[in-house]
C-alpha cells in the first residue's frame, strides 16, 4: 500500500521517479499530452482524479502528504501557466483551508505535510493564515516555498 499520498500532482514535475510504487498520485484533471507553447507535451495521469478539498480516502490514511495546489488567480483561458499548475477561483483563501483540512485528515500521527508555494500571484503569508497547522520549518528558491507541517 501506498505511504505516500500526492495530492495535487500535475504532471508529476518534481518527482525523481514519476511512477514512484510508495506513493499515490491525485489530481482534480487529467490531460493527455496536451501541446503547449514552447512544444512540450503536458500529460496529466493522475491514480485517483479527485480534489483535494474532498479526498476519497479514509482518516490517517499516509504518512507523508505533498500539497502543491494551484497558486495562480489571474491567468488567461489559454494560458499555459494555468493548464500546467490550475488555477484557483476568486474563493481560494476557503479552497486552500478545506486542502490543509484534508490533508491533515488522511495524515496519520505525526505524519508529514510538505506544503510546496509559489508566491507569484499571493503571499506565503496570506495562504498560511488560511489555516491554524503551524508549520515546522521551510525553504525559499525565488518565489516558490517548501514548508513542512507535522500532525
Amino acid at each position: 500500500m501506498e505511504e505516500v499520498l500526492d495530492a495535487c500532482c500535475g504532471s508529476r514535475m518534481f518527482w525523481f521517479d514519476k511512477e514512484d510504487s510508495r506513493a499515490l498520485f491525485m489530481d482534480n484533471r487529467t490531460v493527455d499530452n496536451e501541446l503547449l507553447c514552447d512544444n512540450r507535451r503536458l500529460t496529466v495521469k493522475p491514480d485517483v482524479v479527485a480534489d483535494f478539498t474532498e479526498m476519497p480516502f479514509e482518516d490517517e490514511s499516509f504518512s507523508l502528504v505533498v500539497f502543491d495546489p494551484p497558486h495562480l488567480l489571474h491567468a488567461g483561458a489559454n494560458s499555459w501557466l494555468a493548464k500546467k499548475y490550475g488555477k484557483l477561483d476568486d474563493n481560494w483563501s476557503s479552497m486552500l483551508h478545506d486542502g490543509f483540512e484534508e490533508c491533515m485528515r488522511v495524515l496519520k500521527p505525526h505524519g508529514t505535510l510538505i506544503f510546496k508555494w509559489n508566491e507569484e500571484q499571493i503571499k506565503l503569508k496570506d495562504v498560511l493564515a488560511t489555516t491554524d497547522y503551524k508549520p515546522l520549518f521551510g525553504n525559499k528558491r525565488n518565489k516558490t516555498h517548501w514548508v513542512t507541517f507535522m500532525k
